[in-house]
């Protein structure tokens, strides 16, 4: 009797810890995540495969990944689910969007997140350029995920046609020049550069006022210097590849058709995201090269792309959740992967020390263009009321590009919009 009461008791134990294990094994974490795309290709599937990977590693935590549109969509879908009632957890997006998402309240530090030492030190193992746009008032808000710098993609072919050194792209303002003026060619089929003016002109301009040796706004995203004189002689410069200097089109050049004008020959030269790389490896039938973009004053080229924010509206478990998302996203391994899938850059030094990513390199040099010219990069335009204090440049520069102001008349009534926009956060 005593056996058989022993026997049910271990019986009724196990079943009990069968159960708990059971319940553990169907209580999922569920996580809403939005991303963008804003280079165009199979990024999507790219997102899908890690994502998928990481439930593997992860059963007890679902992740519903949605594609967004661009970067704006991406904003926009995100916070309106947040204002819906129905909000996601975490979303990339630019990240210049810093500080209108901790203007609405709407994310949460990372700070306020992480707890162990190892935590800890993740938030500081990103290249410390990529984080001037995740950072501020002490806190870390964003984590680098998509980012890049504008490189200078270069068709060798028509370099060699024009009697070119396929080998030495130009390396300064008027290297650029001279040598659009060898690549143009006078029926029109073919320009020396082109430098995107619509989608993201601020992004771009960005390059060129830097590479002049005037950044375009303040760490504390409070100020602008749209009318110094360095940005006015940057966009006349822009205005003059043009209208003066015949080596690109007149007027404003269109960012989502400039990646298939330079596959298709029409220019020898394109400034483009990094983004765009592992797409122009596989689609080129001819002779590419990627070089940093060429220097007047210095070299420069703002970073871009999109971070990692995580959304006030979520519990603690789906907090920690989140985290483990996005460690798993942005650790050596997977940001390698990432790289070499879409051209760009891994977000952590960690990345590049991987075999298959020393690999990838080594075959192809090109891939590590963006990740060294961090060494002359700057935040990218990021404020207060970012989105009419963009527009407000991005409306200037094409009112300069097509002639319907001048740069310097621009660029003043820009600065004039911006310091109204931001006087009351100073």
């Amino acid at each position: 009797m005593l056996k058989i009461l022993r026997k049910m008791i271990t019986r009724i134990t196990v079943a009990a810890f069968a159960g708990v294990f059971a319940i553990g094994a169907h209580a999922n974490t569920e996580l809403t995540m939005y991303y963008p795309v804003a280079v165009g290709g199979p990024l999507t599937k790219v997102v899908d495969g890690i994502v998928a990977d990481f439930m593997k590693e992860n059963p007890d935590i679902k992740v519903n990944a949605i594609y967004a549109g661009n970067y704006n969509d991406a904003r926009i879908k995100a916070l309106a689910a947040l204002k819906s009632g129905e909000p996601a957890q975490l979303s990339v997006m630019f990240s210049i969007d810093i500080y209108e998402l901790i203007e609405q309240d709407a994310i949460v530090a990372f700070d306020d997140i992480v707890n162990t030492a190892e935590d800890k030190a993740w938030l500081d193992s990103f290249y410390p350029t990529l984080m001037q746009n995740g950072r501020t008032a002490g806190k870390t808000w964003g984590i680098p995920f998509q980012r890049s710098t504008i490189v200078m993609y270069y068709n060798k072919d028509a370099f060699r046609e024009a009697g070119l050194d396929p080998e030495k792209p130009p390396a300064t303002w008027d290297e650029l020049v001279a040598a659009g003026k060898k690549l143009t060619k006078a029926d029109g089929s073919q320009w020396g550069v082109m430098i995107p003016s619509t989608g993201y002109p601020y992004w771009m301009f960005g390059a060129l006022t830097m590479q002049n040796d005037q950044v375009l706004m303040n760490g504390a995203g409070d100020t602008t210097y749209f009318d110094a004189p360095g940005t006015v002689s940057a966009l006349e410069f822009w205005k003059d590849l043009g209208s003066e200097h015949k080596v690109m089109p007149q007027g404003t050049v269109e960012w989502g058709t400039l990646r298939q004008n330079f596959l298709e020959g029409k220019t020898a030269i394109m400034w483009h995201s990094t983004g765009n790389l592992t797409i122009v490896k596989k689609n080129a039938n001819f002779d590419f090269g990627v070089a940093m973009l060429p220097a007047n004053k210095r070299r420069g080229t703002p970073t871009g792309g999109g971070n990692f924010y995580v959304f006030k509206k979520t519990s603690p478990e789906e907090r920690q959740a989140t985290l483990k998302l996005v460690k798993f996203m942005t650790g050596p391994e997977r940001a390698a992967e990432w790289s070499m899938k879409t051209g760009y850059m891994g977000v952590t030094p960690a990345a590049y020390e991987t075999q298959k990513l020393q690999q990838y390199v080594e075959g192809f040099p090109y891939a590590a263009v963006a990740r060294d010219q961090l060494e002359f990069a700057t935040a990218e335009l990021s404020t207060y009321e970012t989105g009419r204090v963009r527009k407000a440049l991005d409306d200037a520069i094409q009112a300069a590009l097509t002639d319907a102001k001048t740069p310097e008349a621009a660029l003043k009534e820009a600065q004039s919009t911006a310091d109204r926009l931001l006087r009351a956060y100073r």
